[in-house]
């Protein structure tokens, strides 16, 4: 069995496409979509509220992490418990593939604000301005 990495690409193509142009071929390679298998047999899923993303001219490296006081700056260090490292190509489609998900979910469920803060306090400006109106 042949396993291909998610950006090759392999093809049949008749004789007659190899006479095609180059343009054309590569547009039409382009236009079909390839299957990859992936057995994830092995995979290990974890839960991560914390990321850092540091790396080199050559590569990045994702660490991912629990951070167990999301609020304000943790008392004790955030254990990184997973750590990809990709190159810059695997790093731009997985941004792709990510923003692409996040748009989707975002259509359905409104837009994700990431600042806790801004999260947080409307709810208490809510509250305080319900409040307001029956002091007076």
């Amino acid at each position: 069995m042949e396993i291909l990495m998610a950006d090759e690409t392999k093809t049949a193509e008749a004789p007659a496409a190899e006479k095609a142009a180059p343009a054309e071929k590569a547009q039409s390679q382009a236009q079909a979509p390839v299957q990859v298998q992936v057995n994830d047999d092995n995979a290990v899923a974890t839960y991560a509220n914390f990321c850092r993303v540091t790396g080199s001219p050559e590569e990045l490296i994702i660490d991912f992490g629990l951070n167990p006081q999301p609020i304000g700056v943790p008392k004790e260090p955030i254990q990184v418990k997973q750590r990809i490292i990709v190159n810059f190509f695997t790093a731009k489609r997985l941004l792709a593939a990510l923003q692409m998900s996040v748009a989707r979910h975002e259509s359905v469920f409104g837009v994700l604000e990431t600042d806790i803060n801004k999260r947080v306090r409307p709810g208490l400006q809510q509250q305080q301005q319900q409040q307001a109106p029956a002091k007076s």
